[in-house]
């Protein structure tokens, strides 16, 4: 698909996760539909914002602790999103300039907007694919993750505010377990999910508004996070609410865990 088909294939009539949350980061690659649905989403949960910002800070610490701690040089980031600046590979090559990272979307938008992950240091290599998280084989077999990931070294599999999107019909762990499968011993898994463990009857708002905009939810408890993570290694401090996954030190006040409603981990493939 060519850039100008996805512009074509972009559907403005309804809501769209990933330009909602485009939103929520202040970004402006979203339209009148999405700003409306992500308004209502802030009415009913105020601290979207903060939730948000603090699960793009976790996705930046999580990748600096496994390019400088655990030696990972490949990242399979799945559920990209809009690119926003710094992207996962960004933060993985200040590091590590020649890590490699192949980003993959089914979002047309996001595809639109490709051309932001392909900025690589000169050592490493970036690329983008088309491809659905609810299709794994398709994924794994896709001839671009081939031309830059050696499947035989480790991988860190990065699944941002993602699983949440998959509910418990579509599979969401058989789907991760058979990522985790073609991966190495060595490899990672860095994940984040929204919960309702800290304010249950916000976050059913939340997941009517975003069943109305025609995408289903399923937001989960700690335990059902935790599950994600079987037969890993959990890096401490194990599954740990967003901002306090190895915080970085900071000035004024931290926001609360009702605020952040994100649990977050990284595991290591034994």
């Amino acid at each position: 698909m060519t850039h100008s088909q996805a512009a074509r294939d972009i559907d403005t009539s309804r809501p769209h996760s990933a330009r909602m949350y485009d939103y929520y980061l202040g970004g402006k690659d979203h339209f009148e539909v999405d700003k409306q649905a992500a308004e209502r989403v802030a009415e009913a949960y105020p601290a979207i914002f903060v939730c948000a910002r603090e699960n793009r800070a976790f996705m930046h610490r999580a990748t600096r602790v496994l390019a400088r701690e655990h030696g990972i040089r490949q990242w399979l980031d799945i559920g990209t999103g809009i690119p926003t600046e710094p992207n996962l590979h960004q933060v993985a090559q200040s590091v590590v300039p020649d890590a490699r990272v192949v980003y993959a979307d089914n979002d047309p938008l996001v595809l639109k907007y490709a051309e932001r992950l392909m900025r690589s240091s000169a050592e490493g290599r970036t690329t983008y694919l088309e491809a659905d998280v609810n299709d794994p084989e398709s994924l794994l077999s896709a001839p671009e993750l081939a031309e830059v990931l050696d499947l035989g070294r480790p991988v860190a599999l990065s699944l941002n505010a993602l699983m949440h999107f998959v509910t418990d019909a579509q599979d969401p762990y058989g789907i991760v377990r058979r990522l985790l499968d073609a991966l190495p011993s060595g490899s990672a898994l860095a994940l984040s999910h929204c919960t309702p463990d800290f304010d249950a009857a916000t976050w059913q708002k939340v997941t009517d508004i975003y069943t109305t905009a025609g995408t289903p939810v399923q937001f989960r408890s700690r335990e059902d996070v935790a599950r994600f993570f079987d037969g890993l290694e959990l890096l401490d401090p194990g599954i740990a609410v967003g901002h306090r996954w190895r915080p970085d030190a900071t000035e004024g006040d931290a926001p609360t865990d009702a605020e952040v409603s994100l649990w977050t981990g990284v595991g290591i493939k034994p």
